[in-house]
């Protein structure tokens, strides 16, 4: 029965990416590479569409079956190989028992998701094989009960072991390892709870950090001065062997702090944090018990505001599974803190065709309902009296989404105003992101003033100018916008970053897509509201000032948050559009769209490789559905002047819809810190 499991997750999830059907040989529990029932509910079926509005139709025809009761929609957000390991190592070490359906279908996501070639597992989905993704999701399999002479462990360990073991796991990696006491402490390099007393005004204080940054070494922290690790088991015994070609007992720790292995290294250490690592390396042995002690101290005391700011969600997977262990050691196993955050963990699992797999965040919620309201809208399908009931649903949960307080625990947790904000999952995790913030201020501008008195307006004039009054504050002094917050850490602190596998990670940076997403937003409402319209107009003209500086000599914007070239220039030209600037009349939007065009494939598509993101330069791949429809929009917003390349463009996506209306998923599109 478990090698049949049919899949459904709150929604349906259809289109995923080709399962491999590897056969290896099968233990009694665990059944691999079965092929699986697909969802058969019995969906109407269409012919091949003869417009593209035709297409539309059938495509909202399929889609509003995912649509969940209260108006959102849920989709997988995945991708990433180094999350599951944090839930189930911190499930482990926190003697949280695992649920017989979650280790199955857990070892069947990580049996689907094996490099084809070795065995072994990448950072991400499509990446190559590395210690950090080969070793963690080893050792998932041997906590789920997945046996060490099982094939799959032969061959991933042959890999790992060809690689050079787990001791040259990145630090993120030996963390994880030295919690589940598979790794000694003293291979890390230090981390010390001390950083969270320096005074605030100090230049690298934690606070200055990007936020998913300083929210991770919060805890890291903690647990590196209490040096926790879980008792030594049979099970801990076997994996010390398992891991390491050599003997565990004659690696020396020490020697491992910089050892990261090279098919890993994306980041090297530069000398600055080299030289700062020596420096705390000698500290470690004179340091001061009660600094320690109040340095853990500062750090239990922001992870509880964390926890209770985003009602145990935290701020993702990997500051979740961290406080998690944190709670447990201080506030106890029966804690209803601990009650909360197991509360909370079923948030993040998504069950999908390949089996379960643990979310980049508490979802995509936000994210995905309003572009769907946008899209319904610009392509009128939203006028259409039949699309009413559907079109409502969703402005109820924008409505119900946004944000209507600071946090609770706002200037004492280095907390952003979130106010009049939308985040990118839940209001319930609670943290403001100015892109999503600006992306449901036009979801909801579309669907309440657009479309006239049909759907109403829930949303009160005074709660999108609270929107207007936050974005207007998350401008930088260079025009751009950040992510979570301003800019608050010098650039230098940069030359810190410890991290190894992702790049520019230590503090906030102003980004294209942030910046026009907040442009086209703006300029969105000032077709509805004359608030505050003279700062707008300012705070417009430094955004596209940074925008038009931010691109390439080529016409392209570098995207950081998805794939890549193609996905910034379809934001870019949008506010670009918002901002007065056309085909017609802008250059800088000319040479956007020549480059669009000169990436164009023979059949009429767009495709880009992941490979954009680490090399910084466009690398072409099969043309994609997602990065085609991208790349029209950018031309539709441009005013680009020629019909021809667009409806090459159009035709090839009607030609791979699929009789129900859906798209399969094609190659990954997303992206984070290259």
């Amino acid at each position: 029965m478990y090698g049949t499991t049919w899949t459904r997750n709150r929604k349906l999830n259809r289109g995923r990416r080709r399962q491999r059907t590897n056969t290896g040989s099968a233990s009694r529990r665990y059944v691999y590479g079965c092929k699986m029932k697909t969802y058969s509910q019995s969906l109407p079926t269409y012919p091949p569409a003869k417009s593209a509005m035709e297409a539309a139709e059938n495509g909202l025809a399929f889609y509003r079956h995912l649509q969940s009761s209260d108006g959102h929609f849920a989709g997988e957000y995945g991708g990433p190989m180094f999350l599951l390991p944090g839930l189930v190592i911190g499930m482990y070490v926190t003697e949280t028992p695992i649920p017989e359906p979650w280790r199955i279908e857990i070892a069947r996501y990580l049996w689907h998701r094996r490099h084809p070639e070795d065995g072994g597992w990448g950072i991400h989905i499509e990446g190559h094989s590395t210690v950090f993704g080969t070793a963690l999701n080893y050792v998932v399999l041997r906590l789920v009960g997945v046996p060490a002479e099982h094939p799959m462990m032969v061959q991933a360990r042959d890999t790992l072991w060809k690689l050079g073991g787990a001791a040259g796991i990145p630090s993120w990696g030996k963390l994880w390892l030295a919690v589940l006491n598979v790794y000694d402490w003293e291979g890390l390099n230090p981390i010390p709870p001390e950083l969270w007393v320096l005074p605030d005004f100090v230049p690298i204080h934690p606070w200055r950090w990007w936020v998913h940054t300083r929210m991770v070494y919060l805890p890291m922290g903690f647990l590196y001065g209490k040096r926790f690790t879980a008792p030594v088991t049979p099970l801990i015994e076997s994996l010390r062997a398992e891991l390491y070609p050599t003997a565990y007992k004659d690696i020396d720790w020490p020697a491992q702090r910089n050892h990261v292995a090279s098919v890993d290294l994306y980041a090297p250490h530069t000398r600055v944090v080299n030289a700062l690592f020596y420096v705390l390396g000698k500290y470690e042995h004179i340091h001061i018990p009660s600094l320690r002690e109040a340095g853990m101290k500062r750090a239990y005391e922001l992870i509880v505001k964390e926890d209770s700011n985003t009602s145990f969600q935290c701020l993702g997977p990997v500051n979740k599974m961290l406080n998690y262990i944190v709670r447990w050691i201080v506030d106890g196993p029966n804690s209803e803190a601990m009650e909360r955050h197991r509360e909370k963990l079923k948030d993040f699992a998504w069950m999908g065709a390949e089996g379960l797999m643990m979310t980049g965040t508490n979802g995509s919620q936000l994210w995905d309902t309003s572009f769907i309201a946008q899209a319904m809208c610009e392509s009128g399908l939203s006028a259409k009296p039949a699309n009413h009931e559907i079109c409502g649903r969703i402005l109820s949960w924008l409505d119900m989404c946004q944000i209507r307080e600071n946090p609770r625990f706002h200037r004492t947790a280095y907390r952003f105003a979130t106010k009049g904000a939308w985040p990118f999952s839940t209001r319930e995790q609670g943290y403001t992101v100015s892109d999503c913030t600006a992306e449901g201020l036009k979801g909801v501008l579309m669907l309440q003033e657009a479309s006239g008195a049909s759907l109403g307006r829930p949303v009160s004039q005074r709660r999108l100018r609270d929107t207007v009054d936050l974005l207007l504050s998350m401008q930088n002094p260079g025009g751009g916008y950040a992510s979570y917050e301003t800019i608050n850490g010098p650039s230098f602190t940069e030359w810190l970053n410890p991290a190894e596998v992702f790049g520019n990670i230590m503090v906030e940076y102003a980004y294209p897509e942030c910046t026009t997403s907040v442009v086209s937003g703006l300029r969105m409402f000032q077709q509805y509201d004359d608030y505050r319209s003279a700062e707008i107009d300012a705070a417009v003209e430094r955004a596209v000032k940074y925008i038009l500086g931010a691109q390439r000599p080529d016409g392209s914007w570098y995207g950081s948050w998805a794939i890549c070239f193609t996905y910034a220039a379809m934001f870019a030209l949008e506010s670009l559009k918002h901002a007065g600037y056309t085909y017609e009349n802008s250059e800088p939007v000319r040479r956007a769209c020549t480059f669009l065009l000169s990436k164009q494939r023979e059949d009429g598509g767009w495709g880009e490789s992941y490979k954009s993101c680490e090399t910084h330069e466009y690398v072409q791949s099969d043309s994609q559905v997602v990065q085609t429809s991208w790349a029209i929009i950018g031309l539709l917003h441009a005013g680009y002047p020629e019909a021809k390349p667009i409806q090459r463009a159009v035709t090839l996506i009607m030609q791979r819809q699929l009789p129900d209306g859906s798209w399969a998923q094609e190659q990954i599109e997303g992206i984070f810190n290259q």
